[in-house]
């Protein structure tokens, strides 16, 4: 070695002796591990919050056990809990992956579950908050980055996200099934949900959880899961209060018709319609039923009445006094119309309905700039405001319930969109606005701020079953006498018999549950 290379080379091998000092006292942070009853699964650390992802809640329904009910995941020694499981088998849809984040693979093999949580230490005792997510029965999956729960579980929650199965193999009928299990289930996609909710009941303590404090949340489709599990009574001491975001008055099919479209599915598929057999339905690919289309193959966007997880259409049961006397908060946006098109539904149409029905519509709504934005509001009020009070009214003599309006645009969308789209608030209530694709580039910190805010509500409910965050106003519950609407706009604002004027005439004169039907 050269006198003029030798103290380059000591200062060198200095240098990479004292790198190597510092990696090795440098904490490792390890990866977090739980024991489930069926088996160990490893995490990952991320940020203030441990993520598991993937984990089987039921067996894959399969083979012999499409169209059954969920029947309980094998177990396994130790499982990587590091990526979502795959989207069950559904439409690829734009408009979804543009507003929520793109589906990615799909898989009959679906029914996973995802858990956020800032304590994976047994008996922390934190609520747990499970969200549903929404796209009319037929689309959708708990993975999407809208529905992260990072931010939630920062704040002292465990957030469980979920798959369940969709369209014709979620919600299904045929002769064929009913003669090979007489009175068997329509609705497989709902007692998914049950089971995801027996396996939070036996397993999120696990993750510092508390298994008697669990909110069931969602939007759309979501929210008619939180009302029908309400209404279900397999759900029956499964959760312990609810928040059914824009829910719908579109009426459920009755088993008769839920058989008509499964025949009409049938002969799409040229397996001879009526006379297909069992095993020739179990033997279709199941990526053959996410190519269907045609409003006759379709349940969407709802339920199956008539079998054992819903006996009778969901406003029926409320009717009968029949929902679990747990406290719920239910409302909408204030342009849920931005879906009418997905929901088969067509303003101009609906509004000559009403009008037919002897309702003076203008008189209703006089604050309407042109005959689209009537239709607009008359969607809105119809579809979701009407259906959610109707089942506010009726379920506040069974336990508390809080209303809500939805009316903040962020910043960029102020002046330029009519109102809040169905499903815009989700990114505000999950505080995932930096994730969401709708909102990621157009976000502000004054939107974050009313994220925060919104996100606060929802939480203090989950804790305590009231939605009374520290320093923000008062959010009182609502009853048919008393009235209360919280508007969540710039600031939240409470408000007396809000909408109620036209809300009660459509209730009562119009009868949405006949009225508002899918326009073939």
């Amino acid at each position: 070695m050269s006198k003029t290379n030798g103290p380059v080379s000591l200062i060198r091998g200095a240098l990479v002796t004292l790198f190597w000092l510092a990696c090795s006292t440098t904490p490792v942070i390890a990866d977090p591990v739980v024991r489930t009853l069926n088996g160990t699964v490893v995490g990952v650390k991320d940020a203030q919050v441990s993520v598991f992802k993937g984990i089987p809640y039921a067996a894959p329904p399969i083979g012999p056990l499409r169209w059954r009910e969920p029947q309980p995941a094998e177990a396994w020694d130790k499982r990587r809990a590091t990526a979502f499981g795959p989207a069950c088998i559904q439409p690829v849809s734009a408009a979804q992956d543009a507003a929520f984040g793109p589906i990615g693979a799909q898989s009959e093999d679906c029914l996973t579950l995802n858990v956020w949580t800032p304590a994976p230490e047994p008996d922390a005792g934190l609520p747990v908050m499970v969200w549903i997510h929404g796209g009319g029965f037929v689309s959708g999956s708990g993975s999407l980055p809208a529905y992260d729960g990072s931010a939630l579980a920062q704040q002292g929650a465990v957030i469980v996200t979920l798959n369940y199965r969709l369209g014709p193999l979620g919600f299904f009928a045929h002769p064929a099934l009913d003669e090979a299990a007489p009175g068997g289930a329509v609705n497989f996609g709902l007692l998914d949900l049950i089971a995801a909710l027996q396996w939070v009941r036996d397993n999120v303590g696990a993750f510092g959880g508390d298994p008697g404090n669990v909110t069931i949340m969602g939007e759309s489709a979501g929210a008619q899961s939180v009302l029908a599990l309400f209404a279900s009574p397999l759900a029956e001491g499964l959760f312990h209060r609810g928040i059914s975001q824009s829910p719908y008055g579109i009426p459920s099919h009755s088993q008769a018709e839920a058989r008509a479209a499964g025949i009409e599915v049938a002969k799409a598929l040229d397996l001879g319609g009526e006379t297909a057999s069992e095993a020739m339905l179990r033997g279709v690919p199941a990526a053959a039923f996410a190519t269907l289309s045609g409003r006759s193959r379709s349940l969407a966007p709802s339920l199956v009445y008539g079998d054992a997880v819903l006996p009778a259409p969901i406003l029926d049961l409320f009717e009968q006094g029949q929902s679990a006397a747990l406290p719920l908060i239910i409302g909408n946006n204030s342009n849920e119309a931005s879906v009418a098109e997905l929901f088969g539904l067509d303003p101009a149409s609906l509004v000559e309905k009403l009008s037919v029905a002897k309702i003076a519509v203008h008189l209703l709504y006089p604050e309407a700039t042109d005959e689209t934005d009537l239709a607009r509001q008359a969607v809105r009020d119809a579809v979701f405001g009407a259906f959610g009070k109707r089942i506010a009214d009726l379920h506040s003599r069974r336990a508390q319930t809080w209303r809500y309006y939805f009316s903040y645009l962020p910043e960029q969308q102020q002046g330029i969109e009519p109102g809040v789209p169905h499903g815009g608030e989700i990114a505000f209530v999950l505080g995932t606005l930096g994730k969401t694709p709708a909102y990621q580039a157009i976000h502000t910190p004054t939107d974050d701020q009313v994220a925060e805010r919104v996100g606060a509500y929802w939480l203090a409910f989950a804790r305590t079953g009231r939605p009374e965050p520290a320093g923000e106003p008062q959010w009182l519950p609502s009853t048919v006498r008393d009235s209360q609407t919280m508007e969540f706009s710039y600031q939240p604002e409470l408000r007396e018999r809000f909408h109620d004027r036209r809300l009660n005439i459509l209730i009562g004169v119009i009868r949405i549950a006949s009225i508002v039907t899918r326009i073939p």
